[in-house]
């Protein structure tokens, strides 16, 4: 009988095909299933068995902990308490704003059943939120600036496919180099919107589409493009696939401070990604880990990065741990 940490995936998109890929350099841990809303049949790369969600329940007693693959908009708030009654989770809810809400959701829920749900695993929410927390409680007078990119913006790529004459469209968010060289450089700036981030915009337009039109309603577009220098590129559908098939992201957490009597101190975390989805997941996977070792205590509720000891995240031994990295 194997010893792993036995782990089912809820959701089979890019997150989910992510940690499949995640447990293979996990030697802990095995996959026993993936479970889906779909109702054509299809296998996945690992071969395991392919469940529909109405039928989680009959693999409770299968199942150490369930990681939750699904969107935030529409999937997790449903299925984030639904599944907690049922497994020990863990889960990327990523709507910031609502993070409080959902954690009591699945707070309420994971005790109701005696499991732990462990929330908004990822990079930011996630380790950029944890970092945050560090750089704040060590030098407490400063002030931290989060920079997303250069990355693939899936939200702004839906907006822009949503325009009339559009067939297909990728968006980057890109980081201002200037304003981040004034902050490393001990600043203490005041930020625009404008002045902290620019978008890229890589656009396949139908043959009878009007290019001028797509581009200024791009640059026009409220609340995604407005406050934002954007430059739009026409390319056809072989380029878009060829140069922008990839999800990369990533992303810098920087705090700037004073110690002592008028020491600058900074302190920077940084982040370059081939493929996004696969960083979250290996992120969740080691968070998964902490969820199977706090569950294994008897703990019981929703949990967030930061209440999870950072050795409980890791497959090596504390001794170990200490030795090497110590």
């Amino acid at each position: 009988m194997s010893n792993k940490i036995k782990i089912g995936i809820c959701g089979y998109g890019n997150l989910g095909r992510g940690v499949e890929a995640g447990i293979a350099h996990c030697p802990d841990m095995e996959l026993v299933a993936v479970f889906t809303r779909r109702t054509s049949a299809f296998q996945t790369k690992s071969k395991v068995p392919v469940v529909h969600i109405d039928n989680a329940n009959e693999w409770k007693s299968k199942v150490d902990v369930m990681v939750l693959c699904g969107g935030s908009a529409n999937d997790l708030p449903v299925q984030g308490p639904a599944l907690a009654k049922i497994f020990n989770t863990v889960d990327s809810f990523d709507t910031h704003a609502k993070i409080p809400e959902y954690f009591n959701a699945m707070d309420a829920s994971a005790k109701s059943s005696g499991n732990i749900s462990v929330i908004s695993i990822g990079w930011d929410p996630g380790l950029f939120s944890l970092m945050r927390l560090y750089m704040g409680a060590v030098i407490p007078s400063g002030k931290t600036f989060t920079f997303w990119g250069k990355g693939v913006s899936q939200g702004h790529s839906d907006a822009i496919r949503g325009i009339d004459g559009v067939v297909n469209a990728i968006q980057y968010t890109i980081p201002s180099d200037s304003a981040m060289s004034r902050i490393r450089s001990g600043e203490n700036p005041e930020l625009t919107t404008r002045e902290k981030h620019t978008r890229e915009c890589f656009v396949v337009a139908d043959n009878e589409a009007d290019k001028g039109r797509i581009e200024k309603e791009i640059k026009e577009m409220p609340h995604y493009f407005d406050e934002y220098d954007t430059t739009v590129h026409f390319i056809s559908e072989a380029e878009l696939k060829a140069n922008h098939g990839n999800l990369p992201h990533g992303g810098n957490v920087i705090h700037i401070g004073k110690t002592g009597d008028d020491n600058n101190q900074a302190i920077e975390f940084s982040l370059k990604l081939d493929s996004n989805p696969e960083f979250t997941s290996s992120v969740l996977l080691s968070y998964a880990r902490a969820a199977y070792r706090l569950a294994e205590k008897g703990e019981q509720g929703a949990r967030t990065i930061f209440e999870i000891a950072p050795i409980l995240l890791s497959a090596s031994s504390a001794s170990k741990l200490t030795k090497d990295l110590l």
